[in-house]
């Protein structure tokens, strides 16, 4: 308010505009929400695997460990492809069972690396996913172009990591590694700047949805992150 009792807001805010970012505020929340709740469930059965011989044994030393795997694939392409189908129960309940099915997956870690090299690479890959996470939300700059040459990247990535499993070389490995850090930072920012979009997108059982599938692309962003730098800067055990 000036001295004269008008209101200084400059005219080009709207109410409108102040409800479009009501409610981006709101659907950031929930998709980090999701996000969190789902990296936890995964940090918890990661942990419970290593504190249990039998659970071990059972998924690590058997083929249950591969079955996992392509159920966690089938899971990540049944959301991604049927989001806008399925109910909001459906949707949520498939991304917290592939969180614990990940966790499951992911506790070979603890018997790999060392425990002082996780909690380094976590905080290193938080540190860098907030950073672009921040920037994706907040920059002006339509990052839609970074979409398909990130997804390119990726591609690529994978294709290395094909041709790797063959050749075992170290250089390629190393390669996997840099680029695959660059691609998912990449990723975190456009994902980031795409939630808005989403934001506006639906209503309803629509938007939480769109939450779910939004929470996903974060959390696959992230871990995929975290795995990068462990494997890069990781002290295995000994």
């Amino acid at each position: 308010m000036d001295r004269f009792g008008n209101s200084q807001q400059p005219a080009w805010i709207s109410a409108s505009t102040e409800q479009m970012e009501v409610r981006e505020r709101a659907f950031f929340r929930s998709v980090y929400g999701w996000m969190f709740t789902g990296l936890m469930l995964t940090a918890l059965a990661a942990l419970a695997v290593t504190q249990v011989p039998a659970m071990q044994q059972l998924i690590l030393g058997t083929g249950l460990y591969l079955v996992l795997f392509l159920v966690e694939l089938g899971l990540v392409f049944f959301l991604s492809f049927r989001i806008m189908k399925m109910s909001a129960g459906t949707a949520a309940a498939t991304f917290l069972v592939y969180s614990v099915l990940n966790g499951l997956t992911l506790s070979a870690i603890f018997l790999v690396y060392a425990q002082a090299t996780i909690v380094n690479a976590f905080a290193g890959a938080a540190a860098m996913f907030g950073a672009m996470a921040i920037y994706g939300a907040v920059t002006k700059r339509d990052l839609t172009s970074w979409g398909s040459f990130f997804m390119m990247g990726l591609i690529g990535v994978i294709l290395m990591g094909v041709i790797n499993i063959f050749m075992h070389s170290n250089a390629i490995e190393f390669a996997i590694s840099v680029i695959g850090i660059f691609v998912f930072l990449g990723l975190t920012a456009y994902d980031n700047q795409k939630l808005k979009s989403y934001a506006h997108a639906g209503a309803g059982s629509l938007q939480d949805n769109l939450a779910i599938i939004g929470a996903l692309a974060l959390y696959l962003d992230f871990v995929n992150l975290f795995l990068l730098l462990l494997r890069l800067f990781g002290s295995r055990r000994r």
